[in-house]
């Protein structure tokens, strides 16, 4: 086992146990490792380390990886864009979580082929608290709305809560102000079974927990050297 990846994972896991007894002693958070720079033998000394939970953006590199390391007792999340040519690929895949749920089209489109195979899907609706027009997602502003039309309509898409990717800065306000109106999302939809807020990353995963999240996707600081 390379002693590199201990080491990173202890300093990783070390991090969010802080920012989360900051937080709130009693605040969970999970960990996913975002394995889409890693090989297979790095997600393999990862998961000897103890890692259960990883990400992935493209649904190939997914397919081929979850098959790769079927052997493994892995949670494979699909974190990045889906395109909708890639829906049934990714049904027959049945990850643990879909985190970019990005509008209520591709909610459509999803249940529509969810309901012919006689499967569900559990989602997270992605959410663009930032604002910025090269990230996916919908306005914070019409997020509730956008999450009760997807329960409403399509009962194969089990909505869990939100997700959301921090502001593109290394300002620490601009960052926190992203993260706050993701977390005023997800506040206003625990009502109707919101349990999961998928923010933060390597660079901001400190900053995410302090405003409530409660899943972090972290690569680099995991994978690197």
């Amino acid at each position: 086992m390379h002693a590199s990846y201990i080491r990173n994972l202890d300093l990783v896991i070390r991090k969010i146990e802080r920012a989360r007894l900051a937080y709130n002693p009693h605040h969970i958070v999970s960990l996913l490792a975002v394995s889409k720079y890693a090989t297979t033998e790095q997600i393999t000394f990862l998961h000897e380390c103890g890692q259960r939970a990883f990400g992935e953006n493209k649904v190939q590199d997914l397919k081929q990886k979850m098959h790769i390391l079927e052997s493994l007792p892995l949670q494979w999340h699909m974190i990045g864009t889906l395109q909708e040519n890639k829906i049934n690929t990714l049904i027959d895949l049945n990850p643990t979580l879909l985190h970019s749920l990005d509008s209520l089209k591709l909610a459509i489109a999803l249940q529509k082929r969810l309901e012919a195979k006689g499967k569900v899907m559990r989602t997270l609706l992605q959410l663009n608290t930032s604002f910025e027009s090269t990230k996916s997602g919908v306005s914070p502003t019409q997020a509730k709305e956008i999450y009760l039309e997807i329960l409403a309509q399509c009962p194969n898409i089990k909505l869990e809560g939100v997700m959301s990717i921090g502001a593109h800065s290394t300002d620490y306000k601009t960052l926190e102000k992203s993260f706050v109106l993701a977390k005023d999302v997800f506040d206003s939809l625990q009502d109707v079974g919101a349990k999961t807020l998928s923010m933060g990353m390597s660079e901001d995963f400190e900053i995410a927990i302090a405003c409530g999240a409660n899943l972090v996707r972290i690569g680099s600081r995991l994978f690197g050297s």
